[in-house]
Order: structure tokens, then C-alpha cells, then sequence
């Protein structure tokens, strides 16, 4: 039988569609590189149609947070009591369970061996006779330290599950937003007495800091004052020094009175005299009037 023949042959058996795929991409003589690799095999030739391998995808109908969650699980799917724990067909469950995930990822697996570990040092001990202790009390039971685990781990498991059933912003509901077209024309807020009162105390009191000095212009004449002043002399021998002046028309009046009066004594048209150290001060002319 030639090789065609065993091929015709062999695509005649059921299982044939599966041994040998329906285009072989290997040539007879190789003569090129090969741009890709199927299962280990070189691809010469790209498909002619759409090629996607079994296991490409993987789909995960179960998961857990953990090994515990994961033997919470088991034991609470067959409806076993947390407190008598049948470590045996829980163990075998579970080690099934870490066999298929070492095969996909191996990195997370290393946390489920070690619970696989301890299920199966808990499966040893128990069945090993029990001793009494030299106390005389009850030995503890191997699965007391994994029963309290899992019995915390549910109670945490309940409340995170009670929390998430609460209503969260922008899962369940979302924050209401309403827009308010304003009017156009602005309206200003009403004024209160107190404030207006407040206001006008303000502005006095910035008055004050700023207050201004106006001087008034007089023209006053020295010639004029002099001629009153020996008006006034001509009908009294003497007159006391402080009764030539007004103090009643302002400081400007007595300052031009008093330069009026020195211009009167270096002309020698009056005499100012004084008895003794502190006495009266007396003005009287210093000729005889006609």
C-alpha cells in the first residue's frame, strides 16, 4: 500500500477529522523559515481560513477570594457542618480543585498548596488513635484552629456582602443636578438699617482722618494801622501797650498792629518806656501834636 493509500485509508476512520488536521501546512521540502509555531510544530503557510486552537479560550464559571473561600465553599455546597468537618472528601475536592489551577497559573497556586498542606496534615493527625493529654483533659480537635478560620471568614464574607447591598453613588443612583436659568436682570439683595447705619458711621469717621486747614487772604495795610495808632495817641498823653491792640479782629490785626508800632518807633514818631523791671509798658508820641 502506497503512502496515498494509507492516508485515503485513514480519513475513512471516525477518529480521523481529529488525528490530522485538514490542510497540511508542512511542505515536502523545506526551503523556507518558518514565521510561526502550533503546538510546537513549524507553520510554513498562513491558514486559508479563521484558526482559533481549543483551549485559546478558558472560561471560569467559579471564583474564589482565597483558599478559604474557596473551602467555604465546597463545604457549603454539600450542606457539611463547619463544626464536623469530613476532612476526607473535603480534602479530595479541594486538591482536584489546586490540580487544575496549578496548570494554569502557577504563581497563584502557591497559596492554595499551602491550605492543601495543612488539610492534609489535619486528615493525618486524625487518623492517628488519640492520646489523652498528661492533664487529664480532652485533646483538642484537630480542626478546631480551621473551623474558627472559617467561621471568621464567613461572618467577614456576610457583613462585606451586607455592605454591598447598601445603595452607592453611581451604581445604584446618581446625584441629582437641576439647572436654574437666572433672569436676566440682576437683582440686587434689600439693604438693612443696621448696615446702612454701619455704612454712614464709616464715612464719618474717614471724614475726620481727613480734615482741611483754608486760610483766607486780608489784605491789611501797615501804613493804615500807623495812622490809627497816632490817631489814637494825640488824644492821650500815654497809653498802656496792650490797649493799642484789638484782639477781638483775629491774630492777622494784632501781628499787622504790632509791625505798625515798631515801624512808628524807628521813626522815631512814638516812645515806648518802662519805669522799673517788669512794670507797665507805656507808648506815647514822641512830639508835640499841633
Amino acid at each position: 500500500m502506497t503512502t496515498a493509500d494509507e492516508a485515503r485509508a485513514a480519513s475513512k476512520r471516525p477518529d480521523a477529522a481529529l488525528a490530522a488536521p485538514a490542510t497540511d501546512s508542512t511542505p515536502d521540502t523545506v526551503d523556507g523559515i518558518a514565521f510561526a509555531r502550533l503546538y510546537g510544530e513549524p507553520l510554513f503557510k498562513m491558514p486559508t481560513d479563521l484558526y482559533i486552537p481549543p483551549d485559546a479560550l478558558e472560561v471560569f464559571l467559579e471564583t474564589f477570594e482565597g483558599p478559604l473561600d474557596l473551602l467555604l465553599y465546597l463545604i457549603r455546597k454539600q450542606n457539611f457542618n463547619v463544626l464536623d468537618i469530613p476532612m476526607a472528601d473535603v480534602t479530595t475536592q479541594y486538591l482536584g480543585y489546586v490540580d487544575q489551577l496549578r496548570k494554569t497559573n502557577l504563581e497563584l497556586a502557591a497559596e492554595y498548596l499551602l491550605m492543601a498542606a495543612m488539610l492534609i496534615e489535619i486528615k493525618s493527625r486524625m487518623l492517628l488513635p488519640v492520646k489523652k493529654a498528661d492533664t487529664g483533659d480532652e485533646v483538642e480537635d484537630p480542626r478546631a484552629e480551621l473551623v474558627r478560620r472559617l467561621l471568621e471568614y464567613e461572618q467577614m464574607k456576610l457583613a462585606a456582602q451586607r455592605l454591598d447591598q447598601l445603595p452607592q453613588l453611581g451604581r445604584d443612583f446618581l446625584r441629582a443636578e437641576v439647572y436654574i436659568e437666572q433672569s436676566i436682570t440682576p437683582r440686587f439683595p434689600d439693604v438693612n438699617s443696621d448696615d446702612l447705619r454701619a455704612a454712614w458711621a464709616d464715612v464719618i469717621k474717614r471724614a475726620r482722618l481727613v480734615q482741611h486747614h483754608r486760610i483766607s487772604r486780608e489784605e491789611l495795610s501797615v501804613r493804615e494801622h500807623m495812622s490809627v495808632i497816632l490817631r489814637r495817641l494825640q488824644n492821650a498823653r500815654f497809653m498802656e501797650f496792650s490797649d493799642l491792640f484789638d484782639t477781638t479782629r483775629g491774630v492777622p490785626v494784632v501781628v499787622v498792629n504790632f509791625i505798625a508800632m515798631l515801624e512808628l518807633s524807628r521813626e522815631s514818631l512814638i516812645e515806648i518806656t518802662q519805669a522799673e523791671p517788669f512794670a507797665p509798658i507805656y507808648v506815647r508820641l514822641a512830639y508835640l501834636p499841633a
